[in-house]
């Protein structure tokens, strides 16, 4: 149900976050009404009313051509994984206008749905399409608004993280990942899609070199090898790491 009137308070620091109509806010900067935080390129792209209403309206479609199979297929693939952990609670992180968590939700495989996501419009979205879904289980859902570098649960509280088509905008992913191994519990499963780039032509000093210029400057990074994300992982904290390639 509607969030409006919720109160949530860190027992640390004892700041209160409130929650709006769609979603309870826990950023940092929540409650302030002057001071908003402005965030990389390709963050504050996804935060855009027009971005978040296209998303499933014709934008995730075009991923096909990147080797995404589609949301049903994406979701099966994603369950393989996750067989060691159903019944548990589940973050569907940078979850945008909420493709996953409904398939989450409504395939009652887990206690608990958590989509979270930075962007306000997104969460707006995804709240509008569950409000819109007969029978949906809505009692399993929570929608979170929080920045994936600083995600707002006690360590080893979470049984799975999922985010799909995500890791490739992060801002920075090895502090996104950091995050995620922290709130896993011991046995929990991080599950992701993203873009893989590698080849002999990877190997050509300027492909790099460019690489990371891009990467600075839009704040995301695209795509990166096999061998970077298993890295990535490992340093990371997380153990066990496997890929499949898709196109």
């Amino acid at each position: 149900g509607s969030t409006v009137g919720s109160n949530l308070q860190c027992n640390t620091c004892k700041k209160t976050y409130s929650g709006t109509q769609t979603h309870l806010d826990l950023v940092a900067s929540s409650g302030s009404k002057q001071y908003d935080e402005s965030m990389p390129l390709a963050t504050e792209l996804f935060r855009t009313p027009v971005v978040s209403f296209l998303y499933e309206r014709g934008w995730r479609q075009n991923f096909v051509f990147g080797g995404f199979p589609g949301p049903e297929k994406e979701f099966d693939m994603a369950k393989n994984y996750l067989k060691r952990v159903l019944g548990g609670k589940i973050v569907d992180a940078s979850c945008g206008s909420g493709m996953f968590t409904r398939l989450f939700a409504k395939s009652r495989l887990f206690s608990q749905v958590i989509a979270l996501d930075y962007s306000e419009n997104m969460l707006r979205q995804c709240y509008e399409f569950i409000e819109q879904e007969e029978n949906f289980p809505k009692e399993k859902v929570t929608l979170v608004r929080a920045d994936i570098s600083r995600l707002p649960f006690e360590s080893s509280s979470i049984d799975a993280v999922h985010a799909g088509a995500a890791l490739h905008c992060w801002p920075s992913p090895s502090t996104a990942v950091a995050e995620i191994s922290r709130v896993l519990r011991p046995g929990g499963v991080f599950v992701a899609t993203t873009y893989i780039v590698d080849g002999p032509f990877m190997f050509l000093p300027f492909v790099n070199t460019f690489r990371q210029n891009m990467m600075g400057i839009a704040g995301s990074y695209f795509a990166v090898s096999e061998r970077e994300l298993e890295d990535l992982c490992r340093t990371c904290g997380l153990v066990g790491f496997t890929c499949m390639r898709n196109g």
